[in-house]
């Protein structure tokens, strides 16, 4: 098996690292991430986050720790709505627009689909966040 190894190291060389991003601090989930929490490092790790402009104004699903790669599954954009936030729920078919209040049953960012109840009727609506922080309501 070693011989193995040493032929397959002799035929393709040495594996080249390459420069990945990890965080110089600990960030904490829901935390928005800026250029002066990032530092390079060689290694060779698929997956993992290699530009700053693909990390940069993310926010952290998760917790990142120093040194530790940053994987696209670890970042996400910025969450618009919070879990219990008062919304507006916009509902418009046509020439017909009906606008209610409605808190947010979970969190979310521009574009996600999540539950919000209808203040008024108590039932649960399903919609996509705006980018104003108002949800349409399918």
């Amino acid at each position: 098996m070693r011989l193995f190894a040493v032929a397959l190291i002799l035929a393709f060389g040495t594996p080249s690292l390459a420069e990945i991003l990890v965080p110089a601090r600990a960030i904490r989930a829901k935390e928005i991430i800026g250029a002066q929490d990032l530092v390079p490092k060689s290694a060779d790790v698929p997956g993992a986050v290699s530009h700053a402009d693909e990390v940069i104004g993310k926010e952290a699903r998760v917790a990142l720790y120093p040194g530790r790669p940053i994987r696209f599954s670890d970042i996400g954009p910025p969450a618009v709505v919070d879990r219990n936030d008062v919304v507006s729920l916009i509902f418009n078919r046509g020439g017909l627009t009906i606008i209610a209040e409605g808190r947010a049953m979970g969190r979310g960012a521009t574009g996600e689909i999540i539950r919000v109840m209808n203040l008024t009727s108590r039932s649960t609506v399903t919609g996509r966040i705006r980018s104003d922080g108002s949800i349409e309501v399918h």
